[in-house]
């Protein structure tokens, strides 16, 4: 069964519900289950939820999110 977590973009620490939000800009919410090995880095924008190049991640540091998958 998957749950539900939200992350702050801008420091990229576990926020609540409640703080993501007031937030939707900055702060996105991603599904966590099982299956996941935690070797790839990938990058999403907080403003559209997409996944996003890693030189726009570096470019946008306050509006994306890193993570390993």
């Amino acid at each position: 069964m998957a749950r539900t977590a939200s992350r702050s973009a801008r420091t990229g620490r576990f926020v609540k519900t409640s703080t993501a939000r007031r937030s939707p800009r900055t702060t996105t919410t991603e599904r966590i289950g099982r299956g996941t090995s935690n070797k790839t880095t990938v990058h999403r924008s907080t403003i559209t939820g997409r996944f996003v190049r890693e030189s726009t991640a570096q470019r946008h540091p306050s509006t994306t999110i890193s993570q390993r998958v």
